[in-house]
């Protein structure tokens, strides 16, 4: 067999493989993953009552995970998502913005509450009753987690995933912000998110 015939032949495997790609995925795209991991979990909300996986479901959402005691990352971040919202003219029925503490052994209701309402009243805090109900949310949005500093002092720190992550209104998941990310591309995540 000669080189230009094994090329011709390798050619034609590529088109049948790339014409068999494209046809699999208009017959049957891809589905797009939950905004959870089928991962149940119930926290208590800065709004009144329980928070569920089945909440994240009718306005989409904003999502991030952090601690009242953050020096950095959470009060920007907050900052951030509720600038994001106001310069796209959007409401809280738009758009909500949920923060949720991964420190349930610090983080009040009444702490979280204050907390989240000193950037804007219609944010959503949620706050668990265990670290098992902490561990539940934290593994439906694969999110990671862990003190640091000395043992038994009051005033330690909690290394945490810094990424605000977008719920559509079903509940699925859309995709992320980084944090710091650049601001014109975050704004048009965010307002893909909206628009559907």
């Amino acid at each position: 067999m000669s080189i230009r015939t094994f090329r011709i032949i390798l050619w034609a495997l590529v088109a049948v493989v790339a014409i068999g790609a494209t046809t699999l995925f208009i017959v049957r795209p891809p589905s797009r993953p939950l905004g959870v991991t089928g991962q149940e979990f119930a926290l208590n909300s800065t709004k009144g009552g329980a928070f569920t996986q089945d909440e994240l479901r009718g306005t989409p959402s904003l999502v991030f995970f952090g601690f009242t005691f953050c020096p950095d990352v959470c009060p920007t971040t907050l900052a951030e998502t509720t600038a994001w919202r106001s310069e796209l003219g959007l409401s809280e029925d738009d758009l909500r913005i949920i923060f949720v503490s991964v420190d349930p052994e610090r983080d009040t209701l009444a702490m979280v509450k204050d907390y989240v309402e000193g950037f804007d009243p219609s944010i959503i805090g949620l706050v668990a009753s265990s670290l098992e109900q902490t561990e539940n949310i934290k593994k439906a949005f694969g999110v990671f987690s862990e003190k640091v500093g000395e043992p038994g002092d009051p005033n330690y720190l909690v290394n945490h995933t810094a990424l605000t992550f977008l719920i559509d209104e079903d509940g699925s998941f859309e995709g992320t912000v980084a944090y710091e990310e650049d601001r014109e591309t975050a704004l048009a995540k965010v307002k893909r998110l909206v628009q559907g």
